[in-house]
């Protein structure tokens, strides 16, 4: 049996994605990275209270990595905090996971990501995405959602004003770009991750889709 590690489980993708991982059968253990613990309690699941500032590599230890880091420069307070979580640490779980035998990496991303963009949140997705690349793990999968759909612990005005709009229209947006549940998201790492294909993979909504999870 294998192990796996979330970096990110309190988020919104994060929570459906823990879920779906304690229920599965593809792992024995289950280690989550923390900044406080959760108020959950489950045989499988080891909660490791983790500072990104001063990283501890015996903590990143498992089979498949699971990084659903990810914020917004409105809420980091800046656009050097942003990319501090959006690109720094993601790179740093998935260098020292692969420094410590990781066979398997799995990132959220997002639609948009180009590196060369000019639009600074889509420029740092792109650059994380190109950087992690670079890392030979096994099985690399990055995940390009479009607007994700589910509740969250945080309120975000230019998504919810986003769904007001594209949920009414969901049906003229082309399958990339429509909106998706977290939980399809998270049942597509689960699903791919465990999978026998090899390589770096980019993993559009289009593709997430079929995934249905009850939430």
């Amino acid at each position: 049996m294998k192990t796996a590690l979330i970096s990110g489980a309190s988020g919104l993708t994060g929570s459906f994605l823990l879920k779906l991982l304690l229920e599965s059968k593809a792992y024995n253990r289950v280690k989550i990275l923390v900044r406080k613990p959760l108020d959950i309690e489950h045989p499988l699941m080891h909660q490791i209270v983790y500072d990104y500032e001063n990283p501890n590599s015996e903590a990143l230890k498992a089979n498949h990595i699971y990084c659903c880091l990810g914020t917004t420069i409105k809420k980091a307070g800046s656009k050097e905090a942003f990319r501090k979580v959006d690109y720094e640490y993601p790179l740093q779980v998935a260098r020292l996971a692969h420094q410590n035998g990781a066979e398997k990496f799995a990132l959220i991303s997002a639609i948009g990501a180009n590196p060369g963009s000019k639009i600074f949140y889509n420029k740092v997705k792109g650059q994380v995405e190109e950087a992690i690349k670079d890392i030979p793990f096994e099985a690399t999968y990055i995940m390009r959602p479009s607007m994700l759909l589910g509740k969250r612990d945080e309120f975000r005005f230019g998504e919810e004003a986003g769904k007001l709009i594209m949920i009414p229209l969901n049906f003229i947006f082309p399958k990339n770009l429509k909106p998706i549940h977290a939980s399809q998201v998270a049942a597509c790492m689960l699903d791919r991750i465990n999978s026998s294909e090899k390589g770096f993979h980019v993993i559009l909504s289009g593709q997430m889709r079929k995934y249905q999870v009850k939430h």
